[in-house]
């Protein structure tokens, strides 16, 4: 299993978190999983939106001391 490249978008207000993380999809490869950190708490509810629209896949998604790890894994 390949590491996990990490997108800190911590301090970054909507629509931020999720714009790095269509910005580091386009260079990940397929199988490579990506972790965004966001202390936007929108982004807890925008990126699994946006994961399911275009057909990646929502690894695992949690809140630790205010920042969301939302990890994802692209598919395509």
């Amino acid at each position: 299993m390949s590491e996990v490249r990490i997108v800190d978008a911590r301090g970054s207000f909507c629509p931020g978190p999720l714009m790095e993380l269509i910005a580091a999809m386009k260079t990940a490869t397929i199988g490579e999983e990506l972790e965004v950190l966001s202390t936007d708490r929108g982004s807890a509810e925008d990126i699994p939106e946006w994961i399911k629209k275009v057909g990646h896949t929502l690894v695992s998604s949690s809140e630790e001391g205010g920042v969301y790890h939302l990890r994802v894994r692209k598919t395509k």
